[in-house]
């Protein structure tokens, strides 16, 4: 009769087990509460303190309304997020299922494209401080 050893996941695949875990319980938080109601989300820092919209002002709301299946709404809230939620889930399944596979994270991007993305989020949030910016659903 031969001992049975406990069989114990790989430290990338618990790392992936525990992230998804993570990522799902956030998401359901988001998903139940508010964040324009509830109280115990932070606050943005840069808006407190200036008076400004960051690029990232009205995140939560936006990933609120998209869970809940609302995408005009969301992109009322925060456009940058919505529109580049494709390219960061496509990034993040990447990551994983070369994770997954024992591959190379290699993200291959060109200095060209992560410049434009720093100039995309730089021109939102000039974009989104000047008068027009409500009307153009640039603002929450």
């Amino acid at each position: 009769m031969s001992a049975l050893r406990p069989r114990f996941l790989p430290p990338r695949a618990l790392a992936f087990a525990g992230a998804v875990v993570l990522a799902a319980g956030a998401s359901l938080v988001l998903f139940v509460f508010d964040p324009g109601e509830c109280r115990f989300y932070p606050r943005c820092v840069f808006h407190q303190t200036t008076g400004l919209l960051c690029p990232g002002c009205g995140s939560l709301r936006a990933l609120h309304h998209l869970l809940h299946g609302h995408v005009s709404a969301a992109v009322h809230f925060n456009a940058l997020l919505v529109l580049s939620a494709p390219a960061a889930g496509w990034l993040a399944a990447r990551s994983a299922f070369r994770s997954l596979n024992g591959q190379p994270q290699s993200f291959g991007f060109h200095p060209a494209w992560l410049w434009a993305a720093l100039a995309a989020v730089v021109l939102f949030g000039i974009l989104r401080n000047l008068p027009f910016a409500h009307a153009a659903w640039l603002a929450p």
